[in-house]
């Protein structure tokens, strides 16, 4: 896994699970709201750095959990 995707906490974003370093990736880049994220998730391995494809998809997946107990 990378960068330790095994150790997810909640934060700022009501719902979503993400390890804290990711949490602070969107901190860095105000992204304070779930519709903020999705705007960005189909390219946030290509816009932020330290964002590979594996933790692109996994925040995706995270989304898609949470928009789908709507």
């Amino acid at each position: 896994m990378q960068k330790g995707l095994r150790e997810i906490c909640d934060g700022p974003i009501t719902g979503l699970r993400f390890p804290p370093w990711v949490w602070d990736l969107l901190r860095r880049e105000r992204i304070t709201t779930l519709d903020q994220l999705r705007a960005v998730a189909d390219r946030m391995e290509r816009v932020y750095p330290g964002i590979g494809q594996r933790t692109a998809q996994a925040i995706r997946d995270e989304i898609t959990r949470v928009t789908s107990s709507d």
